[in-house]
């Protein structure tokens, strides 16, 4: 329901005064982003990883991933911030861009509707196996097409070809069709490797690697918290072009 009333508000606003109708669409573009929160709620993790607060790191990854982190090391803490900052790149910066340039408010409302109860709803345990596939297969449909552009982002902005290789030879084997393009080319366009068993609702989960390259620490994830800023300017610069281009179109077409 509030959805669907902010995207009547917006056609309204839009209809009635086109000012309006842009601030509507601008306050949930604010709404649906979170590279501020990403960085938030990440960047402090690789700080107490640094200082070798390992109760503090454990506290503070619990709070941004699903897994098990209460016996997790350095490294295992490392390697869920590297992975949550990959993929929430494109779930909470990206995927929101993408389908706000493709739909206005109503759009990226829907996109990180299904990704929020996704991430609530979207586990295989006996409580949610059949009450949370809905909202996993929309998310997966919604983020078809920004998951593989968030993932060339990565490996055009990073080591290219290993970033690729590692798309190409390893995304198929994770079991989510657009976390492993992206964490897969994010890992290989750093040059780290995540991955591996991990263990959720105290259950040990065996997952394919992912990347290549030094196991992950402090300094990759601030590597892959850089990589997001830099794919989050190219996306930018992109959008701006795009509009002054589709601004200028109709001064080309004939009379």
């Amino acid at each position: 329901m509030p959805a669907a009333l902010i995207a009547l508000l917006a056609d309204a606003a839009t209809r009635w005064h086109p000012s309006l109708g842009w601030t509507v669409h601008a306050v949930a573009l604010y709404a649906a982003l979170g590279a501020r929160s990403l960085h938030q709620h990440i960047a402090p993790i690789a700080s107490a990883l640094a200082s070798g607060d390992l109760a503090g790191a454990r506290a503070l990854t619990a709070r941004i991933v699903s897994r098990d982190t209460a016996d997790a090391d350095s490294e295992a803490l490392a390697r869920a911030a590297c992975e949550s900052a990959l993929e929430n790149g494109n779930d909470a910066v990206f995927g929101a861009l993408f389908w706000f340039l493709l739909g206005g408010a109503p759009a990226v409302v829907a996109f990180r509707l299904a990704n929020t109860l996704d991430a609530m709803w979207g586990y295989r345990t006996p409580r949610l196996r059949y009450f949370g596939w809905a909202a996993a297969r929309l998310d997966d449909v919604f983020n078809l097409v920004p998951a593989r552009l968030t993932a060339l982002s990565y490996a055009l902005l990073g080591a290219t070809a290993q970033a690729l290789r590692c798309w190409r030879t390893q995304a198929p084997a994770w079991s989510s069709p657009n976390a492993g393009p992206v964490m897969a080319a994010g890992a290989g366009a750093v040059g780290v490797t995540l991955g591996g068993p991990a263990r959720y609702h105290g259950e040990l989960e065996a997952r394919p690697p992912l990347g290549t390259g030094a196991r992950p620490d402090a300094a990759h994830v601030l590597a892959c918290l850089r990589l997001v800023q830099r794919t989050l300017w190219l996306w930018l610069a992109l959008a701006v072009v795009s509009a002054a281009a589709v601004q200028g179109l109709p001064a080309l077409l004939p009379a």
